[in-house]
């Protein structure tokens, strides 16, 4: 169960852009600190990432920095493997004190019956080629192969073969992951909420049963973000304070939009 306000964002593909990108986000993950009850990584927070034995990828000191220091103040930090990222372990788990999983999250996000996935790999036909490499990719041989290659030329090969799925948005316009939604919340009565990202469309929708579909869009591109409380759901977007602020008080990201709770009850917080 993820406490409300649950805070979600994702496709940060640090590493991609500019050391400005880490700055704005490690200054977004200080000011969560006594507002938020959850933080959520729906993927994709790094552009590469992969652990050898004694090696990571280099760049992200800040931001895994701004990390723990949530960890050691009491937040749970949650994050969902993506397709560049998916092969996170030791470091992020137990150096950091992130919950580091892969695949679906199924579980009580600010007060709403939820179902979290990255998105890779979910659309029938559009992502067959992709599932096949996917096999491949996160096969335990192929991992182990992969980590006897010097770290600088396995990183070089990794962010050259990655430009396409980073840079843009999906070809559907995010269609194909709503459909998907909409599917699930019409499947499933008691699902109130599902959560994608990988599209880079950001999505606030409700479905025709009273779900409601949403999708922060890539941090890397225009740094939105969710706040999701039992009484309703809000896309926002990240400003970082001025020079003559510090980061305690800074405001809250500019509101972009909202969907309220139809239903009265919320479910029962610990």
């Amino acid at each position: 169960m993820l406490a409300a306000p649950c805070y979600i964002f994702s496709d940060a593909h640090l590493g991609a852009g500019a050391a400005r990108d880490d700055r704005a986000l490690a200054a977004f993950l200080r000011h969560l600190r006594g507002r938020a009850g959850s933080l959520l990584i729906n993927g994709d927070l790094f552009d590469f990432w992969f652990e050898w034995r004694h090696v990571m990828p280099r760049g992200h000191v800040r931001v895994l920095g701004a990390l723990a220091e949530l960890r050691d103040a009491g937040l749970p930090v949650h994050m969902l493997g993506g397709n560049h990222d998916c092969w996170g372990g030791e470091i992020l788990a137990g150096d950091v004190g992130i919950d580091f999983r892969l695949g679906a999250l199924d579980t009580a996000v600010g007060g709403w019956r939820a179902h979290v996935e990255h998105g890779d790999g979910l659309r029938l036909v559009e992502d067959r080629a992709y599932r096949r490499l996917r096999s491949v990719l996160r096969n335990r041989l192929a991992i182990g192969a992969f980590r006897w290659l010097h770290p600088d030329w396995a990183s070089r090969l990794a962010t050259g073969s990655s430009d396409a799925s980073r840079i843009h948005r999906a070809r559907d316009g995010g269609a194909g992951l709503r459909a998907i939604a909409h599917e699930r919340l019409a499947a499933d009565a008691r699902l109130e909420l599902v959560v994608f990202g990988h599209s880079h469309v950001p999505t606030l929708d409700r479905a025709p049963g009273g779900g409601v579909y949403a999708n922060p869009g890539a941090w890397l591109d225009s740094r939105r973000y969710l706040v999701v409380t039992p009484e309703r759901i809000e896309m926002r977007q990240w400003q970082a304070p001025s020079a003559d602020h510090t980061p305690d008080d800074s405001t809250e990201g500019e509101l972009l939009d909202s969907l309220d709770r139809l239903t009265e009850k919320a479910l029962p917080l610990p």
